[in-house]
């Protein structure tokens, strides 16, 4: 009886250990933050050197988000893809974020001419867009 009692013991001891044994987690805001859509405005500018430290020019695909969003994420979204939608003609093209933009709302983000124009015409100077990160 008492080997029975020590072995139950021990049973629900390690039933309740396991039970309690934290799960491990990769990165997970990073594998969150992807999944989420974000809507906004987006407005275009002329790229230089961006506050990720990379100088750029209008052709490449570059994207700026807002300042309280990048400094919110510690600039820790440098060099990571966007896909961007004009929510008014479906339209979809892909950025990276190489530089934050200080008069942009939370998501809102200013792109490079050569963003935009997958977009819409940069005549129009204003779209409105949903967009979300792609995979680290």
């Amino acid at each position: 009886m008492y080997h029975f009692i020590i072995m139950l013991f021990t049973l629900f001891s390690l039933l309740a250990a396991t039970i309690a044994a934290p799960i491990p987690n990769e990165d997970a805001s990073g594998v969150l933050e992807k999944r989420i859509t974000h809507s906004g405005r987006a407005t275009w500018f002329q790229p230089g050197l961006g506050n990720c430290g990379h100088t750029d020019n209008e052709n490449d695909p570059v994207v700026a988000m807002s300042l309280s969003f990048y400094d919110n994420n510690g600039g820790s979204n440098c060099d990571q893809w966007l896909t961007i939608t004009n929510t008014a003609n479906g339209k979809t093209a892909k950025g990276w974020v190489r530089d934050s933009c200080p008069g942009c709302g939370y998501y809102d983000l200013d792109l490079s001419p050569a963003v935009f124009k997958q977009l819409g015409s940069l005549d129009t100077g204003v779209l409105p867009i949903q967009w979300h990160f792609e995979a680290k």
